[in-house]
């Protein structure tokens, strides 16, 4: 078998390399001695020393760096086409245009640049607030560090639901199975041991090491890290991979709707350039004018616009305590239709709290309480226990509890708790030596392994399920002198005990987060592990509707299309498995609805990947926060209201630059085109035109800022590029109708020379272009019934200030411009009036089906089938990288 990683070992004779071969062939007596670390974990003065031999524990870090967001700037064909001629414009003696064209593409590359590194630096920001952390002991102390402090030498402590922080030799283990799949591709769990199967055997280091990356899907353990970083075999492939990430759905969005402008920029571009040289104009300038059109109808800050809208949206998603892991993630937000939820901590305060301890007849039981408090995979020390999970942290927090008690047995063996048997069971031993097994857990689990049942257990059951209360059951019986380990197979002939009841009150808050998520056009939907009885109490409790629950034992009995049917009128599935969520979650995608699922354990897991939106909380397990998009600093569902409402508000602010630039630019453009072919000089020099459009350009980064109307937010809206295609086809010639006007004015009225002529259309373009966004940004009617941000309205009267004061400042000669008469000056501005007044009367006409319908119209079923694939794309394992360091 080859070896699986090298790693570096700090030992007496100075650091040496040991194979994870070596290390899951040797004692840990040997692995000990060749890291030099105690059992009990390295001294803080050691574990800064190996810090420094070995640096962090990470694959890869997120720090922004300005050069490679400056060549992405860069990368643009048309960009680097007119830089090369500028150069070549400058060397044949147009030196001032080159200049010019110069100084005007440094400037949007600029603006590119500081907008798209900002962003970039927020993303970082967001990146620090997303840790994970691990369990490690230090002078026999547990103390929780974060992971990217590990160092070899580390001993850590493993639990259900965490992410492996290093490769590990495993020390001792307690039913710990590890989900390798992330590595090998085996969906099932491997069960692992301290003591390999046989030294020479090439699987010994699989079960005696547990390797990063890899999940504890059950049990726990304990390992000395042996590999950190990039020397884990996880580092290793994860080194080798591209850190390409798949697209989302607003980025193919993007590269379509840049490909439809790539097709009308080569279009007219070709068409201009063949005009011109049949006229004879000079090849050097019919090139730079064609090149000019094809800049100026692509809304070449378009990437700074939307970075400057998402690095907005993440910071008050930060402020609302949402963090996302990629900022087009933001965007995914707002398209949320179907919310699939747990019920604890969500629906309910999360705050688990002790009632009572009952037998099967429903009378209070001391013995049963007494059984709850032993049966745990908790850390017992005298009279306290710690690292247990909420259930029975509340029962031993409990007022009266018998933690005196407890300390008289002695728990020879623990069999943890996991997701498919969901039972616990324990083997202790009594002040008298008499051995025992104490089994708890779901009482439909726990009440299949007793093969009697007294008669009134399952009415007690069922009274306390209809009260909202959460049960768990106890069973118990004797065990065989000689036995030192459980088994599943143990759990058997057990003899009921009774019930631990436990209240988990309806949030307070969740009445009104859910009422604004119905609102919002979010359809919330529970998926839970606790009884389908208890999870619609609390649904009636919150007014959330729900008639019946949907069991995982139903859904075993269904087929895809009958489920299918079932998920459209289900709110509540109750008692299902890991297995069983993802299921749900796939079929309610199928029906071509966008699915979020929120959860926080590592049972969730499998249906955050499943899910479109993938969320969950800080709180949460490791493996649950590496699988989700989204992570929230608060489980609330109002907190994630917050989220979607600014998702939508980032995709509304960015159609408007895109609606506004294409129509816009496009009659612009299609007013140069016509102009070239019946005046005797361009209608416009090559760096006017990207002077027009980098004020034009530079007036819309205020937009993220705008104000959206609620319409837009109410619903989720998509990508489609058919209606902005109708949108250019029919704005545009409005726009270039008065652009003739414009050119019939200053030739017949005014007698315009090329001059005066291009001053007169610059400044009426770019004026009828820029205050045409206050038209176009909202459906109602702009400033009586929607008005902009103040931010916008003060970037858009600027960029039309600057460019009507151009031509009477000294800089007009150099440009290319002269001063314009009054009259003229008058004459565009009732040419603005009208043709804003005309904009206003096309818009109302354009948007008259309502948006409901024309949202139904968008779901397309070839645009859904290229959604779910690229999504299900960006589900590979890929988002388990546990080794990034964050900072």
């Amino acid at each position: 078998m080859q070896t699986l990683v090298e790693i570096r070992a700090a030992a007496p004779g100075g650091p040496r390399p040991l194979s994870a071969r070596a290390a899951g062939a040797m004692t840990t007596d040997q692995v000990l001695s060749a890291l030099a670390a105690p059992a009990d974990g390295l001294s803080e003065n050691e574990r800064v020393r190996r810090r420094q031999l070995f640096g962090p524990n990470a694959i890869r870090t997120h720090k922004t760096r300005l050069l490679p967001v400056l060549l992405r700037q860069l990368r643009s064909p048309l960009l680097l086409l007119l830089a090369v001629t500028a150069a070549v414009s400058f060397f044949v003696g147009e030196r001032t245009d080159a200049i010019i064209i110069g100084v005007i593409l440094a400037a949007s590359v600029g603006l590119g640049l500081i907008n798209e590194y900002r962003a970039e630096r927020a993303a970082d920001a967001l990146h620090e607030r997303i840790r994970h952390r691990a369990v490690i002991l230090r002078g026999g102390t547990p103390e929780s560090v974060d992971l990217a402090e590990l160092v070899p030498g580390d001993v850590v402590e493993l639990r259900a639901g965490e992410l492996v922080p290093a490769d590990l030799r495993l020390l001792s283990v307690t039913g710990l199975r590890c989900d390798e799949s992330v590595l090998t591709g085996e969906s099932a769990p491997v069960s692992k041991s301290v003591a390999p199967v046989a030294p020479e055997s090439p699987v010994a280091e699989l079960v005696s090491c547990a390797l990063m990356g890899t999940v504890v899907s059950a049990g726990r353990g304990r390992g000395l890290v042996t590999a950190t970083g990039t020397t884990t075999e996880f580092g290793r492939i994860a080194a080798g991979l591209s850190e390409r990430q798949p697209e989302t759905e607003f980025q193919i969005g993007l590269r379509k709707f840049s490909m439809l402008l790539v097709w009308v920029a080569a279009a007219l571009t070709t068409g201009i350039f063949a005009v011109n040289l049949v006229l004879q104009r000079p090849l050097l300038d019919a090139l730079l004018f064609s090149l000019a059109i094809a800049v100026g109808i692509s809304p070449q800050l378009l990437p700074a616009v939307v970075s400057t809208a998402l690095a907005a949206g993440s910071r008050q998603l930060a402020n609302c305590k949402v963090l996302v892991k990629r900022l087009v993630c933001i965007e995914d937000l707002g398209d949320i239709e179907v919310l699939f939820t747990d019920k604890t901590g969500t629906l309910t305060e999360g705050r688990i709290e002790y009632m009572r301890a009952l037998d099967p007849d429903g009378g209070a039981d001391g013995r049963t309480r007494l059984l709850g408090m032993l049966c745990t995979d908790g850390v017992i020390s005298g009279e306290t226990l710690s690292a247990a999970d909420p259930l029975d942290t509340a029962l031993w927090a409990s007022p009266g509890a018998p933690t005196a008690t407890v300390a008289k047995y002695r728990r020879l063996a623990t069999l943890p708790f996991d997701h498919e048997r969901r039972l616990l069971s324990v083997l202790v031993s009594d002040d008298r030596g008499e051995p025992s097994i104490i089994t708890k857990g779901a009482p439909e689990a726990v009440l299949a392994r007793c093969p009697r049942i007294p008669a009134a257990a399952q009415a007690v059951l069922d009274a306390e399920f209809a009260a909202g209360h959460r049960i768990v059951a106890v069973a118990t019986r004797r065990a065989d002198p000689a036995a030192t380990a459980l088994e599943p197979a143990d759990e058997r002939d057990l003899t009921l005990c009774g019930f631990l009841v436990f209240l988990d009150p309806p949030k307070s808050s969740a009445r009104e987060a859910l009422s604004r998520l119905s609102g919002l056009g979010v359809t919330v939907k529970i998926l839970t592990g606790d009884n389908p009885a208890g999870a619609l109490h609390v649904c009636r409790e919150l007014g959330l509707p729900a008639e019946a629950a949907v069991t995982g034992t139903d859904l075993d009995r269904l087929d895809d299309r009958q489920l299918a049917e079932c998920v459209k009128t289900t709110t509540v599935f109750a008692r299902v498995s890991p297995e069983q969520k993802a299921r749900i979650v796939r079929s309610q995608r199928a029906g071509g609805l966008d699915v979020a699922f929120l959860g926080d354990g590592v049972n969730d897991a499998l249906a955050l990947h499943a899910a479109d939106v993938g969320i969950s909380v800080d709180s949460a397990t490791d493996v649950a926060k590496d699988a989700a998009d989204v992570v929230l600093l608060e489980k609330d569902l109002g907190v994630l209201a917050d989220g979607v409402v600014a998702g939508r508000r980032i995709f509304a602010n960015t159609m408007k630059y895109v609606l506004m630039g294409t129509s816009s630019n496009f009659g612009n453009m299609f007013s140069a085109a016509g102009a070239s072919a019946f005046l005797p000089f361009l209608p416009m020099l090559p760096s006017q035109i990207l002077l027009n459009n980098l004020l034009y350009d530079s007036s819309q980064l205020a937009i993220p800022t705008d104000h959206v109307d609620e319409e837009q937010l109410a619903r989720p809206a998509r990508w489609n590029i058919g209606l902005i295609r109708r949108f250019m086809l029919i704005f545009g010639p409005i726009s270039s109708a008065f652009d003739f006007a414009t050119f019939g004015v200053m030739l017949w009225l005014f007698h315009a020379d090329e001059t005066l002529f291009h001053t007169g259309w610059f400044v009426e373009s770019l004026a009828t272009q820029t205050l045409v966004l206050f038209v176009i940004r909202t459906r109602r009617s702009p400033f009586f019934r929607s008005g902009p941000s103040t931010p916008l309205l003060l970037a858009a009267c600027t960029a039309v200030a600057v460019g009507a004061l151009l031509p009477v400042t000294p800089l007009a000669a150099d440009l290319g411009f002269r001063p314009l008469p009054g009259a003229f000056l008058l004459v565009v501005v009732l040419l603005i009036i009208t043709y804003l007044g005309l904009a206003e009367l096309a818009k109302r006409w354009f948007f008259r089906t309502p948006p409901s319908v024309a949202t139904q119209r968008e779901r397309t079923k070839g645009y859904r089938i290229r959604r779910r694939a690229a999504r299900f794309n960006a589900k590979a394992p890929r988002n388990r990288r546990p080794g990034h360091n964050h900072r």
